[in-house]
């Protein structure tokens, strides 16, 4: 085993870090507060090569390691989670999936595009009534020779208003259960699809996120990714690299609350002695750094198999299970070690521990990734 990072992984983690400090601090609070989608931020994200950080050189990407997008991750959560999850998705789930299993002219025409940052994309897999239940797809997408008629509704799609380009998964046959599944491209501006209200979220409320509407959307055939039924496939096989991405948003998070927290544990003084120095918060914070360091081994392990090209689905949901739960817990103490002042935005870490929450939920809830691990346990 080798804990070192190449002198490539240093340099992309401290650009991220950078870039977080000097574009993403400033106006993050405001962003919060307003709902407001980081599109300036985005831009010059995708100028840095965040936003194809995975994809060949030759369709416009960085062409870095998974350990690098772990990096990246974190430091860019630590200061803004809501500009790193449009970063994960455009990364993880959309120009991952379409790398790995599209056609030359799908790369070509989208691919391109979405690893350069000239535009984003957005993974609709969740509906009304199919959260964690993947399988019970209600959208349809009826074969009709060289055309897809998509139907139906999408709930609670990460770049739902400000994607381009999104990868729609649609039952298209129900006799074949979750092997009927179709995964399409979906261009912004095809006839019958609409975007609908923004969430007014909890946290993340810089990323927007939407529900979409499709009524008699014509699809090219040449839009399928993969064999006909390949949809449900293709989405729980993007999701477990997704997993990684967001295992390393939820430590972002964590270490980005924690080193706020230990910044004001050494500055505040209580009974004639900086916090710090009393035991309750010292060991609170012994506990807080010995988890993140935890979670970021998970994070980093997942992302090595993944690079090895070894089977990552277990260590992928060790790492998100544990990174979220981690995440949860962590902000909630640095908010605590705060006191009165972490109740209050200025001091950040409030609005940290909101975004924590939804690293529990999305791309597979943590009871999810415990159906995953306990499978996968319980088959060896």
């Amino acid at each position: 085993m080798d804990f070192n990072f190449t002198e490539e992984q240093i340099m992309i983690r401290d650009a991220a870090r950078n870039f977080a400090q000097k574009e993403l601090l400033p106006g993050v609070i405001e962003r919060d507060e307003q709902q407001q989608f980081p599109a300036e931020q985005v831009k010059k994200m995708g100028e840095l090569g965040f936003l194809g950080m995975m994809v060949d050189p030759k369709y416009g990407g960085s062409g870095l390691d998974t350990v690098s997008y772990v990096l990246a991750m974190e430091e860019i959560s630590k200061i803004d989670a809501s500009a790193s999850v449009i970063m994960s998705v455009n990364n993880s789930l959309v120009c991952w999936g379409l790398e790995t299993y599209g056609t030359e002219e799908q790369k070509q025409k989208y691919l391109v595009p979405l690893a350069t940052g000239e535009i984003i994309g957005a993974f609709c897999l969740s509906e009304p009534e199919a959260g964690s239940d993947a399988t019970s797809q209600k959208t349809t997408a009826i074969d009709k020779g060289d055309y897809y008629l998509l139907n139906g509704t999408k709930n609670w799609i990460t770049n739902g208003n400000n994607a381009s380009v999104y990868l729609v998964i649609a039952q298209t046959d129900v006799s074949k259960g979750h092997k009927g599944i179709n995964v399409l491209i979906v261009e912004k501006g095809m006839d019958g699809f609409v975007v609908g209200p923004k969430e007014n979220k909890l946290g993340i409320r810089g990323s927007d996120t939407h529900s979409l509407m499709f009524t008699d959307v014509k699809v090219p055939k040449e839009n399928r990714i993969g064999e006909d039924g390949f949809g449900f496939k293709f989405a729980m096989k993007t999701l477990a690299g997704g997993r990684i991405g967001i295992a390393s948003q939820a430590l972002g998070i964590a270490s980005g609350a924690y080193e706020l927290a230990l910044k004001y544990s050494k500055e505040r003084k209580s009974f004639g002695k900086e916090i710090s120095k009393h035991q309750a918060i010292a060991f609170k914070l012994a506990d807080m750094a010995t988890q993140i360091e935890a979670a970021r081994m998970l994070c980093l392990k997942a992302a090595w198999e993944k690079d090895q090209k070894l089977n990552y689905d277990l260590s992928g949901a060790m790492a998100k299970l544990y990174a979220a739960e981690m995440a949860m817990a962590i902000t909630i103490e640095a908010v605590q070690i705060h006191g009165g002042y972490g109740f209050v935005k200025e001091y950040h870490v409030e609005r940290l521990m909101r975004d924590a929450k939804i690293t529990q939920i999305y791309e597979g809830t943590s009871e999810i990734q415990k159906i995953v691990i306990s499978r996968s346990v319980l088959n060896n």
